[in-house]
């Protein structure tokens, strides 16, 4: 599909199934037959485990609990934290030398 393709939520989590229930299939022959990048199939399996097992949809907003509200908070936060980090951590190695 072309690239900025938007896809449902129900999509996401049938691709994701998908590759769980054929592990026959490499990551890219799975993503083929779906018709999807291996990249995007890769990114929503990975949100997958991360959210046990739901792939959220970026920006949706829609959160099952207060909690998975402030879980996503605080990873954006600390997601945030860390590539500030990462800069300073450079920045350091550059003017050290």
């Amino acid at each position: 599909m072309a690239k900025g393709t938007k896809y449902d939520q129900q999509f996401k989590e049938n691709a994701v199934r998908y590759r769980l229930d054929h592990p026959e299939f490499t990551l890219k022959k799975a993503a083929e037959n779906l018709g999807i990048s291996d990249s995007a199939l890769k990114t929503w399996l990975r949100a997958a485990r991360e959210h046990e097992g739901c792939v959220p949809t970026r920006g949706s907003g829609n959160y099952s609990s207060d909690e998975a509200k402030e879980i996503a908070r605080l990873q954006r936060e600390l997601r945030d934290t860390k590539d500030a980090l990462e800069i300073l951590k450079k920045a350091i190695s550059i003017l050290g030398k």
